[in-house]
């Protein structure tokens, strides 16, 4: 079987295919929408209102996680730590078709910044992952474990009837925690505190503005 070397144009093709898919929101679960299994309960318009601003944000934290992994394996230094990505990759996928189907059912739209998310994002991937290894799976526990923060607080605030959305959010949560063990298991290093402290200040930035628009 011939050995196909992918040179350094190979890969940017397919980081810009990537890249392209998931901004224009076209994303293919794995797994069933856990949403399936619930009833869609009756929301008033503040409450479908607040639900779409919610899902809104956790899509747009799907699209940030595809930019943060596939930089962060393609310049990863061994096989275990890319394979490592790829799959965790794949499972943040389901939540980008979930979140975005979610975010059909209640009639609202997908941020109209997620270009400018998705390219921050792999910046501050591609940073973590020439650092080195260690410190690449750092920087996923750390975001992992802000973005179960996260979700946790989302489970709150969504209105009780909203089972549809909380079942999707219930299932992002339990992943997230995986992933950030995984990371963990495979030498991660801590984070230094303060870059903790920016990251949590851009997952505002971010949060707020993509619950709007």
């Amino acid at each position: 079987m011939a050995d196909f070397h992918h040179t350094p144009l190979d890969r940017f093709i397919a980081d810009a295919d990537k890249a392209l898919r998931v901004i224009a929101g076209v994303a293919s679960a794995s797994r069933p929408n856990p949403g399936l299994r619930s009833d869609d309960g009756q929301l008033s318009e503040a409450e479908q209102r607040h639900s779409a601003g919610l899902m809104r944000v956790n899509h747009v934290g799907e699209v940030c996680a595809q930019a943060l992994y596939n930089s962060q394996g393609r310049f990863a230094k061994t096989a275990a730590m890319r394979a490592q990505f790829e799959q965790a990759g794949r499972e943040e996928e389901d939540h980008l078709a979930w979140t975005a189907q979610r975010l059909n059912e209640l009639g609202s739209h997908t941020s109209v910044l997620n270009p400018l998310f998705y390219a921050g994002a792999y910046a501050l991937g591609t940073v973590a992952a020439v650092l080195g290894d260690a410190r690449s799976l750092g920087f996923v526990v750390e975001t992992e474990r802000q973005v179960e923060a996260h979700l946790a607080s989302h489970l709150d605030k969504l209105p009780p009837q909203d089972a549809k959305s909380r079942a999707i959010v219930e299932q992002m949560r339990i992943d997230e925690i995986e992933h950030g063990a995984a990371a963990q298991a495979l030498g991660a290093a801590q984070t230094p505190a303060p870059v903790q402290a920016v990251m949590s200040v851009m997952g505002k930035i971010m949060t707020g503005t993509a619950y709007y628009i």
